[in-house]
């Protein structure tokens, strides 16, 4: 996962962790796990999908947070 792509999007719509988190229906510590990558944590199939509806997000823009370190 690329963070800092995730934190400029973040931070280009108006949004804090503590908001997005809300938005997501998880507490702001687990959201902080997940953009971090701590124990594991990771992002779900359908909070991946909210936050590309949130933001407004394209399926590339989404594969370039999400999914751009399985890329080789």
């Amino acid at each position: 996962m690329n963070k800092a792509k995730l934190k400029s999007v973040m931070a280009l719509m108006g949004f804090t962790q503590s908001q997005l988190a809300e938005k997501l229906g998880i507490s702001e510590q687990r959201l902080s796990a997940k953009i971090n990558g701590k124990c594991g944590a990771e992002f779900n199939q359908g909070e991946i999908s909210k936050i590309k509806r949130i933001f407004e997000l394209s399926s590339e823009d989404i594969d370039n947070i999400f999914f751009d370190d399985l890329v080789s």
